[in-house]
């Protein structure tokens, strides 16, 4: 049984009854322990209400749930060492990276995505060599709004988070420079 496996295995006894894990990927998780910067090896589930992490530990385990109505923004990236993903909840910033399976990440990335969205229901199908589920947006969701006035509101939104300290010069640049793209 690959790690993975194994670990998601063990992640289900701590999921709520009904909930189904419909994508996951495994790498290396940035955590705070006792004040100080520490990597969690372990994996990070995408189920149909929330964004799970788990890893095994000696004598134990490390798990922490972010609810889809509570993160803010979701972003990728990919460098030397494989695949990263962050994401911002309830003004918290989370980090796994050292992704080394890209098919899976796609397949993370394309869930948390749909998830994300108002409206967003959870379609039961399988994954090639896993039983997990898909969620997507149904059809009766929210569409996107790309309107000038949104926009803005939503550029003076992350100002307001830069300000706090919630995002960084180069976060709040890129952002800002992808929402004007849009206008």
């Amino acid at each position: 049984m690959a790690k993975i496996d194994k670990l998601l295995e063990q992640a289900k006894a701590h999921l709520n009854p009904g909930e189904q894990v419909a994508a996951a990927v495994q790498g290396t998780y940035e955590v705070k322990i006792l004040g100080s910067d520490s990597v969690r090896t372990g994996v990070l589930m995408a189920t149909d209400s929330r964004i799970v992490f788990y890893a095994k530990k000696l004598g134990g385990y490390d798990l922490e749930s972010f609810p889809f109505g509570n993160v803010s923004s979701f972003e990728q990236s990919k460098g030397m060492m494989g695949h990263s993903i962050s994401f911002f909840a309830s003004g918290n910033k989370v980090t796994m990276k050292w992704i080394n399976d890209a098919a899976a990440m796609q397949q993370f990335v394309r869930v948390v995505r749909a998830s994300m969205q108002p409206g967003a229901a959870p379609v039961r199908s399988t994954m090639p060599g896993r039983d997990v589920a898909q969620p997507v947006a149904s059809a009766t969701a929210a569409p996107l709004v790309s309107d000038h006035a949104s926009i803005i509101d939503a550029i003076a939104r992350l100002g307001d988070l830069h300000q706090a300290g919630v995002l960084s010069q180069v976060e709040f640049s890129a952002k800002k420079a992808e929402l004007l793209a849009r206008l």
